[in-house]
This record gives structure tokens, sequence and C-alpha cells, in this order.
């Protein structure tokens, strides 16, 4: 890992003035500006190396965070949409497909589940495309996969309210262990939209039924916002279900209390006598109903 003395050795005389550079350069700046913040040297030192206000170096790192690579590439004019994706439409197909395939294992990646720095490492291996975990936020909500902004309302109770039930006799809550809030949930594509017209939004999954199948996916949402998530064709079962929490504590190797925010109403009897007991590593509880 990059250490802050090594990052700030690397950055030359020549980096210093900002002004006058062309947009390749100016873009270059910005991602090693943003590098060196994140590698832990301060934002007034870096705005001294390169020759800009601290204000400047806090708006680029703040783009960053809202819009991942995006955030670094000139501004045109007359660019048509979906022009600005790293990724080809070919190419974010077989990803989709990929994940909906089967598990990162699959792959070959380290990971038990799907999250932003696996899919992040996929498209580096196969594609030699660097994309940070805020730019797979994007792809994921283009795909209609995970869209990050419900699973954030979940968490603040701004979707299903009421306080949790109590869990059954022997999942009792596990003091200190990791909350996370589990939903089940279908692509949402502009085949299947909630409200209005499909308008112009440009979604490559178009018939997404027709083209993947009948696609499924649980998702866990962390408090630090870590999203873990399994997809497949056809919808899960009792031992798969439990399969992905096993595979959620492998994760993080540490207690885990679920709360299940979302669930499809014609699986509701699976709650029943779901999830296998696990005491002292899982609890869940419900927001149901």
């Amino acid at each position: 890992m990059t250490t802050a003395a090594a990052t700030i050795r690397d950055l030359t005389v020549a980096d210093r003035d900002a002004r006058s550079l062309s947009a390749d350069a100016l873009e270059a700046l910005r991602r090693r500006a943003v590098a060196a913040v994140e590698a832990g040297v301060t934002r007034a030192e870096v705005a001294r190396l390169f020759g800009v206000s601290r204000k400047t170096v806090g708006a680029w790192v703040a783009a960053y965070q809202r819009q991942g690579d995006e955030a670094f590439r000139p501004r045109r004019r007359g660019r048509r949409p979906g022009e600005q994706f790293a990724l080809t439409a070919g190419q974010q197909a077989w990803i989709v497909r990929t994940i909906v395939a089967g598990l990162p294992e699959s792959c070959g990646l380290p990971q038990r589940l799907w999250t932003r720095q696996a899919i992040s490492e996929l498209v580096r291996r196969e594609f030699g495309i660097l994309v940070s975990s805020p730019t797979v936020s994007q792809y994921l909500a283009r795909w209609g996969l995970v869209e990050e902004h419900r699973l954030l309302e979940m968490r603040r109770g701004r979707v299903l309210s009421g306080r949790p039930r109590e869990p059954r006799p022997g999942n009792e809550w596990i003091p200190e262990a990791e909350v996370l809030w589990l939903a089940w949930t279908r692509p949402h594509t502009p085949a299947e939209p909630r409200r209005g017209p499909v308008g112009g939004r440009q979604n490559l999954l178009t018939g997404f039924r027709d083209y993947y199948g009948d696609v499924n996916l649980l998702l866990a949402l962390s408090h630090r916002g870590m999203v873990y998530f399994q997809a497949r064709q056809g919808v899960f079962d009792a031992q798969q279900a439990n399969e992905f929490l096993t595979r959620l504590n492998g994760q993080f190797n540490r207690g885990l209390n679920i709360v299940v925010c979302e669930w499809p109403v014609e699986h509701d009897g699976m709650l029943r006598a779901w999830p296998e007991p696990h005491p002292g590593r899982l609890s869940v509880r419900f927001t149901l109903g």
C-alpha cells in the first residue's frame, strides 16, 4: 500500500502549478491529488504541492466520492448518452451475466459474495479497466441490480415502519454483533417501470426477463454502507437463503444481527421456519407486515 511519505516523494515540482493545463493534464492532476489524499496526505499539504487551494482539493475529493472516475473527466459539449461509461454495452452485459450465473469464487475471486470491490476486480482482470467503487455503484443502479438509495431508505426506516419483531427463542439478539439489513429483491428495469413512462433512460437491460431470465437477488447492507449480494435465475429456497447467511458470516467472521426489511409476499411462508438456528453467530429479526 502506498504510504503518505512515499506519495509526497512522488510529487514533483512540475505538478505544483495547476494553471494553464490541458484537459488531459488536468484530469491526471485531479487523479493524483485524490490518490494522495486517500494515501493519507493532508488536503492542505496536497494543495500546497499541487499549487491549488485546499478548497479545490476538497471539491475534487467530494466529487470523486459522489461520481467515481467520471468526476475526473473533462466535460465536453454534445456528449451522447452512455458515452461517458468506461465499459461498452457488450462488456456490461457480460458482467451482468457473470454475476447472475454464480458467486465470485466461480470466477476465481476471493470474496464470498458479490461486492463493489469484487466487481471492480473482475473488470480489471477481464478488461484491464480500472473502475472505482462509486463507479461500480453507478453501474449496478444502471443495470437495475442494486439500488443503493433504496437500501439506505430501508436502513433509515423510510420504506418499512415499525420496530423489528422479537426473534424466536434461541435466536436472541447478539450483543455487539455486526448489524445488517437484508432484502430479497428483483431487478427494476425499463421493462418493468414502477411509475410513469421509461423516458430516455439508457439501459442495456431492457427486456431483462427475456434476456437474463427470472433474476432474484439477496442483498445485505452494513452500517458502513457496504453491500453484499447474490443473484440467481429463479427464486431462492430456504437452503439457498441459509447459504447466503452462512456466506455473510464467513465474510465478517463474527456474529451478525440481521434485520429483514424486504421480502416477496408470495414467499413469506419460508419465513416461518427460516433461518436455521445459529446461536451466538446469527440472529434474524423481521420488519415485515
